[in-house]
């Protein structure tokens, strides 16, 4: 048996959905634990690009079992778009297996994100408005609708009626928006179940079978340690648990279970939406990196903000949830920097930190203490060994390595599978 696990150690966008796809080509099994369509993947395979938002990465290899855990919110209406374009490229979508304990996200809840925010002004989180928040919320609130509602016709058509005696009382007296139509959510959301019907089964028990059988399991995660809910920049974060802990509540193992931790981190650092960013450039360099690495949402296509990379935020990341190994991609972005910053540690009122501060205040006013590094300035692409890297990309991870005290394990070099290189060779062992 072997279970691994790929995470976000930053806030996002760090090339997750390239290390799942080449670490799928192994597995047996993918999963996704956690978040919803708001987070999305971009995979590209020969040339050709294909962007996930709630499919797992596996889908591209025929013979993979993807399954949509319990921890995901799920839309059912954003699962059929990704499967019918799956198939429209000649991708087999029969692997798939939706939790039936999954929280549905409706139409309220992407409303309702849209008015929150708005409601908020200035104070605004960024969320995508893919209603991923309030879904969870109405899950703590103890009034969602799960995918065994869901595809019950009887049950589904309960809880929607008293879920939106809830919510349209909201949207006229907080709002001053229309009324949800009972019979046309209805309507709509009955034809997803009957087509989503066959796909949806216990996968707590499918999973538990197959680790039992010793299958390969490859668990992947979506957003990113600073976006988790308790350990991230609270309030800036996203409505779930990114970090290895969240893979137990969300696809239903146990820790003894998780053999391997995999984080995945940018060679320079990104992020989406408001909140401190310590090692963000509002500059010429930060806009050289974001032009370089194409730096926009594969959801939301805003511009991301752009920084060195902040070796603090990937310890800190390697603590929560015990990194094995560190993935390293888009070093290739970094080809054409005459020099290269990292950040290994913050200075706040003149003290140096050791931690990763709570407070958004502290944290926005620390001052990110920087090691500086020669760019090699050649092209990276076509190197497919650890050894023929230049020198200076060489001494710039393994700086990497020393400061976070995590092991390099892979190094990507460009966006298709071939543009990897494997350093740790027992990720699956």
């Amino acid at each position: 048996m072997a279970s691994v696990v790929i995470l976000g150690t930053q806030w996002g966008d760090e090339g997750k959905g390239k290390i799942v796809d080449y670490l799928a080509q192994q597995a047996e099994v993918v999963v996704r634990s956690q978040g919803g369509s708001n987070a999305g993947h971009t995979v590209a395979v020969d040339g050709v690009e294909y962007k996930l938002r709630l499919m797992p990465s596996g889908i591209l290899f025929k013979g993979t079992l993807n399954v949509v855990g319990n921890g995901v919110a799920f839309n059912p209406k954003v699962m059929l778009q990704e499967m019918d374009g799956m198939i429209e490229k000649g991708i087999d979508v029969s692997g798939i297996r939706i939790s039936n304990r999954a929280h549905v996200v409706m139409p309220y809840h992407c409303e309702m994100d849209v008015c929150l925010e708005e409601m908020k002004g200035a104070n605004k989180v960024g969320t995508t408005k893919n209603g991923i928040g309030p879904c969870y919320v109405d899950r703590d609130n103890r009034i969602g609708i799960r995918v065994c509602d869901f595809i019950d016709k009887e049950e589904f058509a309960k809880r929607l009626k008293e879920n939106l005696a809830i919510k349209n009382k909201l949207m006229a007296g907080v709002f001053g928006k229309e009324p949800f139509d009972y019979e046309a959510i209805l309507k709509e959301y009955e034809g997803y179940a009957d087509r989503l019907r066959p796909y949806v089964c216990d996968t707590i028990a499918l999973l538990h079978d197959e680790i039992r059988a010793g299958k390969k399991i490859l668990f992947e995660g979506a957003q990113a340690t600073m976006l988790d809910i308790d350990y991230g920049t609270y309030p800036y974060v996203t409505s779930s648990h990114p970090v290895s802990g969240g893979v137990c509540v969300g696809a239903g193992v146990a820790p003894r279970d998780i053999d391997k931790v995999v984080g995945v981190v940018k060679a320079y650092c990104t992020r989406v939406g408001e909140g401190p960013f310590p090692t963000e450039q509002l500059n010429e360099i930060g806009d050289k990196i974001r032009d370089a690495g194409h730096e926009y949402g594969t959801v939301t296509g805003r511009p991301r903000r752009t920084g060195w990379l902040d070796a603090c935020v990937v310890r800190y990341a390697g603590m929560l949830s015990g990194i094995d190994y560190m993935a390293i991609t888009r070093l290739d972005i970094l080809d054409i920097m005459p020099e290269i910053k990292m950040c290994v540690g913050y200075k706040y009122k003149g003290e140096l930190l050791n931690e990763i501060p709570a407070s958004l205040k502290v944290l926005a006013e620390v001052e990110p203490v920087y090691e500086t590094f020669e760019g090699w300035q050649t092209d990276i692409s076509g190197i497919r060994k650890y050894e023929d890297l230049p020198e200076k990309a060489r001494i710039y991870l393994e700086r990497m390595a020393e400061v976070t005290g995590i092991k390099l394990g892979i190094v990507s070099v460009g966006p298709n599978r071939d543009q990897t290189i494997i350093i740790a060779d027992d990720l699956f062992k």
